[in-house]
């Protein structure tokens, strides 16, 4: 939003010499800041003069030689402008003169004298685009009335300077000179000025020959007026110069005057020529593939997602977009019908970005206030009336399905204290909001505060706090310590000690992206949940939140082997996202990815396979505390991407809390296998204080043992047998081998054990560890199970 001060002069009372920086800096210190602030015309030392002589140049046949009186002196300077000459009074830039692109000096032109410059408009700042093609092509040609030896500047009213706002996406009411006037009204405790909205009316009502109908819900209010016998012509002064200093080209009075009210009060207005759109307008969806030739030129293909106004039978314009070119005011225009509607913000900021942003379609987009409309279409008919020469036609025609109430809000003085960390009296509270124009009922401990409908921007109490905050001003506010008690958290602690460990065993730390293809969101899992798709994604690579960080980890895996790496050992805690029933969630996650050769220590790299990603799974949960009460179960319902041979989920207390296993060769042929823990649910689970244990002081002995069992029994099933016919004995049992070579028979494999025995307190005896062993293997024989020798 370009704020014109002049513009703004218009509403509220502000001093005539007002610092266009301090405006800005004030503006910024509420809340809106600002890209630039500057004058319109920032050019300096520029003087009226009159051209009194005007001859050849003797040595150039385009240059001029011009004697220039500026009142105090007459000047010589050359001037190669074609339409310089005698009795023109023009713009002129004295020696010292600072440009935008040049600094006058005192110069020799071919062997002639020239003390300064005859200026165009555009080499004194306003951009060409404002101009027409005579102001474009030569000097500057000022009225005859122009006083020589005054400012042209100040004579022209462009002696006007322009701040160039980053507005909030929620402050849809400061795209007015209105909404900007209450702004700065609140800042400086100025009041503000309505605009004149008097016009007389004459004729027949507009509502008898003239109809609205709307047959869509995404136009929830559409007005209309008619101003007949309107002269297209000229616009005034003041209207160009705000326009031209709010960043839009004037064209002509009525173009420039919808444009003008858009500025003024926020609500775009579109005109129609009322004898080539006859006597309806209907506003509904566009059909699918249906064409409408807009203003400028271009034909567009229409979807079912675009909203258009039609006369009943085909479209002539894209509502909140932009016009259609069957109906545009042009130089034959006499009868004028003036639209003022609101349209659904998301449907047109849809469209607008898939044919054109524009001033308008940003005011539709941030929503519009419907009393603003009301007040655009009568101050609209007040401006075609004064300088259009419009008869305006009594009544409105009305479609209009909005609930325009005054919001009532009630808050604790307190609580604006307690959530500022203030202490704000209440006196000063109240004024804030009689700055702000909110009406306000004070009720002892709270404040009734009816929020006026211009600002859409407020709903909840914290909304008014916010007012207080910036208007007030934070620097204002003093700064305490804060007294509630705290303490040290672990959450975080214990990431990092994740991290670490990770890191400890090889792993390299990645971060990859959460957004992944829709396509792949359910890959390596089996739960069930809704994908959380992006209304608006940048590529349709990217366009959901992942739910496994499995996926991520997968495609840095891929990237890597495509560039020849295949030891990729890494790891990534990060959050996974998903969607059940009406309830939206994220969990921290730990993922790991495993493949190539692995080098954990000295002498220690050989090809990756099962047992080293549950063994750096195994170390991870020993060293959160969960020693002993972790397991790894077969998967009740086995995600198809993973190698149903060599997976597992990983069970805590029963609960299962994550899963590890190899990506199915269906997927991958290289060996890859993975893991991911569910961080929220793992670390939910207490863990007791570490006890620790004096080192056995009496050997230990070790046995090996080595069967044959069927395929689809688990290790685990014999680890629990082993162990329940051991005792307590038994320290450790590991799996150390297994084997499904040719020396197997069918549907067997060979798995062999290494078996821990130790007593704290003695020494124990071959006699009785053999007859230990002696009575696990009957036990395991007993079961179908063979001893392999």
């Amino acid at each position: 939003m370009i704020l014109s001060t002049n513009f703004l002069k218009d509403y509220v009372d502000l001093d005539e010499n007002i610092d266009v920086k301090k405006l800005a800096e004030d503006m910024t210190r509420v809340g809106n800041e600002y890209d630039s602030a500057e004058k319109l015309v920032p050019a300096t030392n520029l003087v009226i003069g009159e051209i009194i002589e005007c001859e050849p140049h003797p040595d150039s046949d385009h240059l001029h030689l011009c004697k220039v009186n500026i009142g105090s002196e007459v000047l010589n300077i050359v001037c190669g402008a074609p339409n310089a000459r005698k009795g023109l009074k023009v713009i002129v830039a004295k020696v010292g003169a600072v440009l935008p692109e040049i600094t006058i000096k005192k110069g020799n032109i071919r062997g002639q004298e020239s003390n300064g410059m005859l200026c165009a408009l555009y080499e004194i700042g306003i951009d060409k685009k404002f101009l027409s093609e005579a102001d474009k092509n030569g000097i500057c040609e000022l009225p005859e009335n122009a006083p020589i030896g005054e400012d042209p500047v100040k004579f022209l009213k462009l002696d006007d300077n322009a701040i160039d706002f980053e507005l909030t996406a929620n402050r849809g009411d400061l795209l007015s000179i209105l909404g900007m006037a209450y702004e700065v009204g609140a800042i400086y405790d100025k009041e503000v000025k309505e605009p004149d909205l008097t016009h007389s009316e004459v004729g027949e009502d507009v509502n008898k020959n003239f109809t609205v109908e709307v047959e869509t819900d995404n136009c929830k209010l559409f007005l209309a007026k008619m101003a007949k016998d309107v002269v297209i012509k000229e616009s005034p002064d003041f209207i160009k110069n705000r326009l031209i200093a709010s960043g839009i080209r004037p064209i002509n009075n009525v173009v420039d005057i919808s444009n003008y009210v858009m500025l003024e009060l926020g609500q775009p207005l579109h005109f129609y020529d009322n004898d080539r759109l006859g006597n309806k307008i209907l506003v509904r969806m566009a059909k699918k593939q249906e064409k409408l030739k807009t203003l400028d030129g271009q034909e567009r293909t229409l979807s079912e997602e675009d909203i258009v106004i039609t006369n009943g039978v085909e479209p002539v314009g894209l509502a909140g977009v932009m016009g259609g070119l069957t109906t545009e005011v042009e130089e034959d225009t006499k009868n004028v019908i003036i639209e003022a509607a609101i349209f659904d913000s998301v449907k047109v900021r849809k469209t607008s970005n898939k044919i054109l942003r524009s001033e308008a379609s940003n005011r539709f987009e941030k929503g519009l206030d419907p009393a603003r409309t009301y007040m655009a279409i009568e101050r609209a008919c007040k401006l075609l009336e004064e300088y259009a020469e419009a008869k305006i036609l009594p009544g409105t025609v009305k479609y209009d399905k909005t609930v325009n109430k005054e919001k009532e809000i009630e808050i604790e003085y307190q609580f604006i204290n307690n959530v500022l960390g203030a202490e704000i009296s209440k006196e000063d509270i109240l004024d804030t909001f009689r700055k702000l124009k909110f009406k306000t009922e004070d009720k002892g401990e709270s404040a009734l505060v009816i929020v006026p409908t211009r600002r859409i921007d407020i709903s909840i109490k914290e909304d008014l706090v916010e007012e207080v905050g910036r208007i007030y001003g934070v620097d204002n506010i003093q700064g305490k310590l804060p007294v509630v008690p705290m303490k040290m958290g672990h959450s975080d602690k214990t990431i990092r000690k994740i991290r670490h460990k990770l890191s400890d065993l090889g792993l390299n730390e990645t971060l990859t992206y959460i957004l992944i293809n829709d396509k792949e969101v359910n890959n390596f899992t089996s739960d069930e949940f809704e994908a959380l798709r992006l209304l608006d994604p940048i590529t349709e690579d990217r366009n959901t939140l992942r739910y496994t960080m499995i996926t991520s980890l997968y495609k840095i895996y891929e990237y890597n082997k495509a560039r020849e790496n295949k030891d990729v050992c890494l790891f990534e805690i990060g959050k996974g996202f998903w969607k059940k029933g009406e309830v939206y969630g994220e969990n921290q996650k730990v993922c790991v990815l495993m493949t190539g050769k692995y080098y954990n220590k000295i002498g220690y790299n050989e090809p990756i396979n099962f047992f080293d990603i549950k063994g750096v799974t195994e170390e991870l949960l020993d060293f959160l505390g969960y020693s002993g009460r972790y397991s790894f179960v077969m998967p009740k319902n086995m995600p198809k991407e993973f190698h149903p041979g060599q997976t597992a989920e990983i069970s805590v207390n029963n609960d299962i809390v994550g899963i590890i296993g190899k990506i199915h060769p269906s997927i991958e042929k290289e060996d890859v296998f993975v893991m991911e823990i569910n961080l929220d649910k793992l670390l939910d689970k207490k863990v007791g204080k570490m006890k620790f244990k004096e080192i056995s002081k009496f050997p230990s002995i070790k046995k090996d043992l080595s069967i044959l069992v069927d395929k689809n029994i688990p290790s685990k099933d014999i680890e629990l047998k082993i162990k329940k016919k051991a005792g307590k004995l038994l320290q450790n049992i590991t799996v150390f081998d297994l084997y499904e070579g040719k020396n197997i028979m069918n549907n067997k494999k060979s798995l062999a054990y290494s078996l821990t025995f130790s007593d704290p307190a003695r020494t124990l005896q071959d006699e009785e560890i053999n007859t230990i062993m002696e009575n696990i293997i009957a036990d395991l024989e007993k079961s179908g199970m063979e001893l392999r020798k």
